[in-house]
């Protein structure tokens, strides 16, 4: 007798995650099954018991609330819902951000419900407590971390669409027909958001500026600061503010301060410098001491609260210093004029003065309000001449006035003493557990139309570190002072490095022979400078620098003191540029307002514009950074037949990444352009293997590269890999 088929039960669905989210769409709406399964849309018998069942063992678990006979609402506040921010990532995916995860809660493409990068948004978090990774969904968007943005326009018939180059903006901006404003076809545009309607694909938005074509340079710089909402040139009233302002010096304003003109003054400044913000002063005392004067541009003294000049220079926050521009914080009257310390003219100065024995010891400190006369200008490399050859005739090679010329025998033997104290100064922070990054920067040579002729590094010496040396004095006492009064101060912070940071970080460089010291802080600290001591002029020193810097966190400014890890200070501000950043401002209005002996500011207050401060900071670090890319790209593209030698700096699924050693210009390989074997991807090789030769590509490994594409919108480059360098 053959047996009877079983019919396969049918099982049951859960629709209860759906009902929570429906719910919580509409926080404040009673719904009822039908509603919940017109929602879900279904209809048939067995669902709807299902709906009912779910319900009422929501309401069972206290997740729902029974506000009517089979009416249901959300309960207010429930444990599955979280506050936090999105991060997206490059593949229309995104994580989510909430202090209350250890592990990152991950959204998946269909879950984003009109977030974007960064957004503000309340998320329902799925998987809990099944020991599987949290996945969630964004239920509403708080509020949009940015609603500008830069990209090129397409114009159809009857509307347009913008697509941006940021792969984290997953995308494009639909612009109805009577929103495209002045814009052509192709066009480089910035749009506004303006609505993103439920049952759209894409948010709607309108042109609010055309920026000029695709690769045009003055373009491509352009929507660099406009991605980032940094301003490109000062409203007019602004200007015209500035220009009234009187900037002469009065004898009635001389008498209020400390005269300093008769003591030997000069400042060491970038030779394309223009806005010179601090000086140094140099006098040897009766008892064999040294009597040093950190003297910095008052700005304050033009710059008036509640002025449109100074709403303008806080909303700004600092100076952004593209690769061939500077888009100042103060109009140019009073950076690169009024506030600027310029040889042989007399400036008001905001001076911290301090005694210092042959050990560089502090015995006495004095700050307050100035005047001072800049004897001498100096470019670093011109000191640099000075302290390598104790010469006082400065060569034309070196000279920036296109001649040779003599120094003053005081000003060189000035400018040797400052250097030894500077060293000993230098010596004892590195003893207290200072990290030592001296990082190589890339300069671009450019001729009159902005077209890069050449690439150079730029490297601290000991004419950079002679400075370095006494603005950090001056900013370390004068946080030190207010601090030990224990009133609220503006302070420039930073906190230990990130352990699982400095683990990957371990990870990637001992398969170059290296290893950090994990025992304790201090130990910390001193292994790392000694990596960077011995990475020096190797060929991954740029690659370990940038990770090392990485897994530092991030410096910023706040009124709650915590201290500044990588100076190995106790107390720490920004007292020494306030021509380019506002922080410094406030410090000098702070301490003025203290040594007048007035009471503690409101703590609050001062948080709020840290905060801003430290956020537009981030915003014109990452506007240089794309500025530089673009350029390296834009070299690039002159340089398409050339073969260069790069060393490996990245490895991936996809491909690796090529820095080449003599401009530092990164780029990928694609694995599939790799032609010598097939290449697959080893996690935890962290290389590159080839299916026959068994042969590694990992990081470190010299190749040679040509350019395959330079993308000057996206700032991308790619390469093709040439051959290995045996």
């Amino acid at each position: 007798m053959r047996k009877r088929l079983r019919k396969p039960i049918k099982k049951e669905k859960d629709f209860s995650d759906k009902i929570l989210k429906i719910l919580a769409q509409s926080p404040n709406k009673g719904f009822n099954y039908k509603q919940i399964g017109a929602k879900l849309e279904v209809d048939d018998t067995q669902s709807r018991n299902q709906i009912i069942k779910d319900l009422k063992l929501l309401a069972a678990a206290k997740k729902i609330i029974e506000t009517e006979p089979g009416k249901y609402l959300v309960k207010a506040i429930s444990q599955d819902y979280y506050e936090g921010t999105i991060d997206m990532t490059g593949r229309k995916t995104a994580y989510f951000i909430c202090p209350d995860f250890e592990e990152d809660v991950f959204i998946p493409t269909n879950n984003l419900n009109r977030a974007l990068d960064k957004d503000k948004v309340k998320v329902y978090v799925y998987n809990r407590r099944k020991g599987k990774r949290p996945e969630g969904e964004v239920i509403e968007v708080v509020e949009r971390a940015k609603t500008d943005f830069v990209g090129v326009i397409d114009i159809q018939k009857n509307f347009a669409f913008v697509s941006t180059a940021n792969p984290k903006m997953y995308t494009d901006i639909f612009i109805p027909k009577d929103k495209i404003g002045e814009a052509e076809q192709g066009d480089v545009v910035l749009v506004h958001i303006e609505d993103w309607p439920k049952r759209a694909d894409s948010p709607f938005g309108k042109v609010i500026k055309v920026l000029g074509k695709p690769g045009e340079h003055d373009t491509e710089i352009h929507a660099i600061l406009a991605e980032y909402g940094l301003p490109a040139e000062f409203p007019i009233e602004v200007e015209t503010f500035a220009q009234k302002i009187d900037t002469t010096i009065q004898e009635s304003e001389i008498a209020k301060r400390r005269d300093m003109r008769d003591t030997l003054t000069f400042t060491i400044d970038p030779k394309d410098a223009k806005d010179f913000d601090d000086a140094l002063s140099f006098k040897k005392l009766d008892n064999g001491n040294f009597e040093i004067g950190v003297h910095i541009a008052d700005v304050s003294y033009y710059l008036e609260e509640g002025t449109i000049l100074d709403d303008e220079a806080y909303q700004r926050a600092t100076s952004v210093y593209l690769v061939d521009r500077v888009v100042p914080m103060l109009p140019e009257v009073l950076s690169n004029f009024a506030c600027s310390l310029r040889p042989q003219e007399e400036k008001y100065t905001f001076s911290a003065i301090f005694e210092l024995d042959a050990k560089a010891k502090v015995i006495n400190q004095w700050f307050g309000r100035t005047v001072i006369f800049s004897d001498q200008r100096f470019a670093y490399e011109e000191a640099q001449y000075i302290i390598e050859t104790k010469d006082n005739t400065i060569p034309i090679a070196t000279s920036i006035t296109g001649s040779s010329y003599v120094v003053a025998d005081e000003i060189v033997e000035a400018t040797l003493k400052l250097d030894q104290l500077a060293k000993i100064l230098r010596r004892n922070r590195m003893n207290e557990g200072a990290i030592s990054f001296d990082k190589v920067e890339v300069k671009f040579n450019l001729d009159q139309e902005g077209e890069p002729e050449g690439v150079y590094f730029k490297i601290a010496k000991d004419a950079n570190h002679l400075i370095e040396e006494f603005m950090l004095l001056a900013n370390r006492k004068v946080a030190e002072f207010i601090g030990k009064q224990k009133k609220t101060f503006v302070y420039r912070i930073h906190d230990e490095p990130n352990e699982d940071k400095l683990i990957a970080m371990q990870n990637v460089i001992a398969k170059f022979g290296y290893k950090i010291d994990f025992r304790n802080k201090g130990d910390i600290s001193k292994s790392l400078n000694a990596l960077m001591e011995e990475v020096s002029g190797k060929k991954e020193q740029n690659l370990i620098d940038t990770l090392a810097i990485r897994s530092m966190s991030k410096a910023k400014y706040s009124t709650e003191n915590i201290g500044h890890y990588g100076l190995a200070f106790d107390y720490y501000s920004h007292f020494t540029s306030p021509i380019r950043r506002y922080p410094d401002v406030m410090v000098h209005r702070l301490l003025q307002y203290y040594l007048d002996g007035g009471k503690s500011v409101d703590e609050e207050t001062y948080e709020t514009k840290c905060l801003h401060s430290s956020t537009m900071e981030g915003l014109a670090t990452n506007a240089e950074r794309d500025s530089i890319k673009y350029m390296q790209v834009k070299y690039m593209q002159n340089h398409e037949d050339q073969e260069f030698l790069g060393v490996i700096s990245g490895v991936t699924e996809w491909g690796i990444y090529v820095e080449i050693i003599e401009n530092k210009c990164e780029g990928m390989v694609r694995i599939r352009d790799i032609k010598e074997d097939y290449y697959t991807f080893d996690e935890k090789q962290y290389a590159l293997v080839g299916a026959t030769s068994h042969d590694l590509l990992q990081l470190g490994d010299e190749i040679y590269v040509k350019v395959k594409n330079a993308d000057l919108v996206k700032k991308q480059l790619d390469f093709n890999f040439i051959r290995r360098n045996n």
